[in-house]
């Protein structure tokens, strides 16, 4: 049973991540359900919630989208069908018939593709599939949210009427404004609705002549509205058989209610489903903005995050395009205590913060901006103390409040509790406050719980030297900037470079040696030698780094000039064989023309074929007899070969392609020039100049001396001038 009190979600800041989660959430009840997560009692219920989430993130980059998941919220309407002999209204139907829907198609969709979403499959099989709430109400109301007409027989028959009287009003009210405006009584908008009524235009002068009910008069009095009397008898009977249909609706909208008041609890169960869906893509999102990943849960007790952001820092830098440098650390059963040190402003508390987020997040079912190897333990327990948390409500000052943490600390920390303490030790005496932070430091290590400090105090970072399973670590800084490089390293402990950062920030060198004075000779060399030996590690990390970077390069220089290499003498073989190839079969033409020589002199055909014979013979002699696979080897060297040259061939064609292309854009580019009678053109894409004869409208008449062409103008470029 995990028990996380709201002090460590506030020192952790849960809430601003439960906050961006919930602006994910496309429906009201996602919503309220987004910011209610807390961490998980049982670890089958987290284990389904994770599997849940990563899979919907798989979701966004495959084919198989999971459908669209929003609902109106029904909660008053399922509260009201609880209610005897009332009724829903048509939007409550509607909306009733489409949460159905909606769930139907998770559930079909879910069954479908079982095997890319199982535990979201495992979720949705949960849910009672049915289309008996749909076809019910679409019985009854349409798809624009209208009452059928078949929704019962009497309806049939009063809407029949409605039509009918309806079409006797439009008759009745055609023929007086027929008549009224053939005598000049009516306004030139002739005719308006008041009251939902159709009335008469008439002009105030004339109201009296107008037989009538009037329903009212224009702003300025100029004109009276007025029903005819011809239409009042049918406007009763409308209104009758209208109040007849209100009565009839809500008579089948109660029938319908009574049907659909069984599955009051089917559809709270949709609801319920389907705002779960919501928080599950709300968290989907957050993991795909936050490169949110899925660690190995293991049973063993070890932290082991590798490239681990803090969630909150990581979308703040994103959104300002600055860098966010991750944290590597490790704890185990052999090493579960880690002291921090180092100076203040290099990345502690956000180093401490990380972890303890990170292990909140991933025990509430949100997925964690981590490497995909990294592996963590579920702790029932996550304790903090971070920052001063001054109670002014309680008169407790700083110590005292830190005091009354530490003794909840040792009511409730055991073997599954993660404990995280920053500053570990500050608000009193630093002889007296590092003495009982030291006792309370063994405690919890003789407890075997897992925990992260921060401090400056020598004495805590003595004994976690001296401590088998517990390791210092610091926070590197440039040794020549003192700048922070926010990269945590496990094995020592960091110096506070008090006097180093104090003389950075302009602090007068006669003013720090007398400080030096005043502190104990051993403490000072103590933290000296810490400072020496940080930087000296920073210096060889530095070294080591370059050689690699070198190392690395060297290797693929190597391998680069290798294979180029090979490719070089491929090449010489292959030219060598066309070579070869190449010099026999001129060996051979020059044979054959001996031959035809001789045969051109003396006619013998019988010497002819004696010789060709012979020469074929020594050359058959030379050939060795190559099998089927050499054979389909060498027609494979010669197709390559083949293609390079096609390569080499296009290659130059492009080139040429390119370079006319650039040639026609840069003239193209110029301005040009206005033409005129008698100047020297050519073509854009000739050679040959011309004399410019005529031009008629778009067209000109080049004279190329044995001959003239018309072309279009925009074809010519201007080559000179003719001196006058």
């Amino acid at each position: 049973m995990i028990a996380i009190t709201e002090k460590t979600r506030k020192d952790l800041e849960f809430h601003t991540v439960l906050e961006t989660i919930s602006q994910y959430c496309v429906t009201e009840l996602g919503l309220e359900k987004a910011q209610q997560i807390a961490p998980f009692s049982h670890k089958d219920q987290l284990m389904a919630a994770l599997h849940q989430t990563s899979e919907y993130v798989s979701s966004f980059s495959n084919n198989n989208a999971i459908p669209n998941h929003g609902f109106d919220t029904i909660s008053s309407d399922i509260q009201l069908l609880s209610i005897e002999d009332s009724f829903l209204e048509v939007e409550s139907f509607r909306k009733i018939a489409t949460i159905s829907e909606t769930v139907n198609t998770h559930l079909l969709f879910l069954k479908k593709f079982n095997t890319y979403y199982p535990s979201l499959h495992l979720l949705a099989s949960e849910v009672e599939f049915t289309k008996v709430i749909i076809q019910k109400i679409e019985a009854v109301i349409d798809k624009y949210g209208v009452i059928r007409d078949n929704a019962s027989p009497d309806l049939v028959n009063i809407r029949r009427n409605i039509n009918m009287v309806r079409g006797k009003v439009n008759q009745s009210f055609g023929q007086a404004l027929v008549h009224y405006q053939s005598l000049g009584y009516l306004d030139d908008i002739k005719e308006t609705v008041v009251e939902n009524r159709r009335v008469l235009a008439v002009l105030a002068m004339y109201r009296r002549k107008v037989k009538g009910s009037i329903m009212g008069s224009s702003k300025t009095g100029s004109i009276a509205y007025i029903e005819p009397e011809a239409t009042l008898k049918y406007s009763r009977e409308l209104n009758q058989y209208e109040y007849e249909e209100r009565e009839e609706i809500i008579r089948i909208l109660k029938r319908l209610t009574f049907e659909i008041r069984p599955f009051a609890e089917l559809l709270h169960q949709y609801q319920d489903y389907l705002s779960t869906i919501d928080v599950i893509h709300a968290k989907a999102r957050y993991a795909q903005l936050i490169q949110g990943v899925l660690p190995t849960i293991t049973e063993e007790k070890r932290i082991f995050l590798r490239e681990a952001y803090h969630p909150i820092l990581y979308v703040t830098n994103k959104r300002k395009n600055e860098v966010t440098y991750p944290q590597t650390l490790e704890l185990t059963q052999d090493n579960r205590i880690i002291v921090i040190s180092g100076p203040n402003a290099g990345g502690k508390t956000i180093a401490l913060k990380t972890v303890g987020l990170l292990q909140l997040m991933l025990q509430s079912g949100i997925l964690i901006p981590v490497h995909e190897r990294s592996e963590t333990f579920l702790f029932d327990r996550i304790l903090t103390d971070i920052g001063d948390n001054q109670s002014i409500e309680n008169h407790l000052s700083t110590y005292s409040y830190r005091l009354k943490n530490m003794n909840y600390f040792l009511k409730k920390c055991n073997a599954k509790t993660l404990f995280l303490i920053d500053e570990f030790g500050t608000g009193s005496d630093p002889d007296l406050g590092g003495a009982l932070a030291e006792v309370f430091l063994e405690e919890f290590y003789h407890r075997e719980a897992f925990g992260i400090i921060t401090t400056h105090y020598t004495n805590l970072k003595i004994l976690a030297n001296e401590l088998p399973c517990a390791t210092n670590a610091n926070m590197l800084f440039d040794e020549q900037s003192l700048e922070p490089l926010y990269k945590l390293h496990l094995g020592q402990a960091g110096s506070s470079f008090t006097f180093e950062v104090a003389q950075k920030n302009g602090i007068p060198y006669g003013l720090i040696n007398r400080a030096k004075k005043k502190v104990e000779g051993e403490k000072v060399r103590f933290d000296k030698t810490i400072a020496k030996l940080q930087k000296e590690r920073s210096r060889m990390e530095k070294t080591s780094e370059n050689l690699k970077e070198e190392e690395s390069k060297a290797r693929e220089e190597s391998k680069r000039l290798e294979q180029t290499n090979k490719k070089i003498q491929e090449k010489l073989e292959r030219y060598q064989e066309m070579y070869d190839a190449n010099q026999r079969l001129i060996y051979m033409g020059q044979k054959i023309d001996d031959i035809a020589e001789k045969y051109f002199s003396d006619k013998n055909k019988k010497v002819l074929i004696g010789d060709f014979l012979k020469l074929v013979e020594i050359e058959n002699s030379k050939r060795k007899k190559i099998s089927a696979k050499e054979k389909k080897q060498k027609e494979i060297v010669q197709k390559k070969v083949v293609a390079e040259l096609n390569v080499a061939v296009e290659s130059i064609r492009t080139e040429k392609k390119e370079k006319k292309i650039k040639t026609q854009q840069e003239a193209s580019a110029k301005p040009k020039m206005a033409l005129q009678l008698g100047d020297r053109v050519r073509m854009t894409d000739g050679k040959a100049v011309g004399t410019l004869d005529s031009i008629e409208k778009n067209k000109a008449t080049v004279n190329y001396g044995l001959f003239t062409s018309k072309v279009s103008l925009e074809m010519l470029e201007f080559v000179e001038r003719p001196k006058k």
